[in-house]
């Protein structure tokens, strides 16, 4: 507790330091926009899993809570919070909720930029837990639903993802390091790479289309590759807050923990918030 009241001491000092001019409390926006195709990205709005007879719902957000700027230089400290839930579609306009997914952690980033460009790096630190649901508990035979039975998991790991943007392309690559798992068999680093083109040149200002793309390199027993593919148009300024349809196409692990074993390949739309 002592160390910790330290940190916050050593903290508040040098806050102080910086002129207050240059620092903005609670700011809107985001320094850094989430990256389009990446799975784990605050988003608000759901997906429609084609010929799976599944939705994904996706409620989150994140928020930068500081903001410091300077010449050529944008650096901020923020929260993130969110849920990606799965649900099954039934008749009569009924979808059990099968799993669920909890996200909750802190990120700091800082951007660098010109008259052409801009680069810089999000860094995470993170917690992820799952739980089975009651929609995947069959209440009638009693039994829970493909013989699949709750487990603890969770993940709590740091990601460091630098990208280089320009001209409404970005491309980026990354790490992330799992210090803690729950089943300890998954592979303490995951390798990413992906890029965002939004055509920013299209007739209308406030409709630009867009593709996306993201890879995962982890480890479950052996290496295995996570892809993503993102095609779409989005509604507003490409980089700020709006409305997105896309379409997706997903190979690989399944996103959500108490799946994690299981290999999913399928096309998805998906209607999003942009934060």
């Amino acid at each position: 507790m002592r160390k910790h009241f330290t940190l916050l001491i050593i903290i508040f000092i040098s806050l102080q330091i910086i002129p207050q001019s240059k620092i903005e409390w609670f700011p809107s926006g985001l320094n850094i926009q989430p990256f389009t195709a990446n799975f784990l990205e605050p988003k608000t709005g759901f997906s429609y899993l084609i010929s799976e007879s599944n939705l994904r719902l996706d409620i989150g957000t994140s928020a930068d809570v500081l903001k410091i700027k300077d010449e050529g230089k944008i650096s901020s400290l923020g929260v993130d919070l969110f849920t990606y839930t799965r649900l099954r579609s039934e008749s009569n306009f009924k979808f059990p909720v099968e799993t669920t997914d909890f996200y909750f952690g802190l990120n700091y980033a800082q951007k660098y930029f010109n008259d052409e460009n801009e680069y810089g790096f999000r860094f995470r630190f993170a917690h992820i837990s799952t739980h089975l649901v009651d929609g995947s508990y069959d209440i009638q035979s009693k039994i829970w639903r493909n013989g699949r039975l709750p487990f603890v998991y969770s993940r709590d790991f740091f990601e460091l993802l630098p990208f280089y943007k320009k001209n409404g392309f970005r491309v980026y690559a990354g790490i992330t390091y799992l210090f803690h798992t729950v089943p300890t068999n998954i592979g303490k680093g995951i390798y990413q790479f992906g890029f965002d083109k939004y055509f920013t040149n299209f007739p209308s200002s406030i409709i630009t289309p867009f593709v996306a793309y993201d890879f995962k390199l982890s480890k479950l027993d052996k290496y295995i590759g996570n892809n993503i593919v993102s095609a779409g148009i989005k509604f507003g300024k490409y980089d700020k807050k709006g409305f997105r349809i896309e379409l997706n196409y997903y190979s690989g692990k399944s996103v959500h923990g108490q799946l994690f074993d299981i290999n999913e390949n399928y096309f998805a739309l998906g209607f999003n918030m942009d934060l």
